[in-house]
């Protein structure tokens, strides 16, 4: 008989890019998850110029791209302050609550058996376009 899998607790917030913020109308372009216990975490995003040109026009797909990158880089715990910070004050960092065309969604809590496997289908029904 196979040994029960261990059940990881979890957090994941979206990735959304919001052109004006005032307007509050967004695109879901990424996904970040962290698990505190397993030091985990991990952060993806998407950039489909097509669907960014048809929600809005005037998108810096080069200025977006950079931010998007420095947020992967804090993720990933770059070197400097922000990120040299444990696994869960980045991913709280990360998800503070902001008035920027970059932000994320709440975050939301979970448990899975296999981190990088729940990481790969949120991404696919989140951040995918169908």
């Amino acid at each position: 008989m196979p040994l029960p899998s261990e059940n990881h607790l979890f957090e994941y917030a979206v990735v959304r890019y919001a052109p004006r913020v005032e307007r509050e109308e967004f695109i879901n372009v990424g996904l970040v998850m962290m698990c505190k216990r397993r030091r985990w975490i991990r952060s993806r995003f998407l950039l489909d110029v097509h669907r960014l040109y048809a929600f809005c026009r005037k998108v810096d797909i080069d200025a977006l791209g950079a931010q998007l990158e420095a947020f992967s880089k804090v993720a990933d715990g770059c070197p400097g302050p922000v990120g040299e910070l444990e696994v869960h004050e980045r991913f709280r960092w990360l998800t503070a609550v902001r008035s920027a065309c970059l932000s994320t969604s709440r975050p939301h809590p979970g448990l899975t058996s296999d981190l990088d496997e729940t990481f790969d289908r949120l991404f696919a029904d989140l951040v995918t376009p169908d």
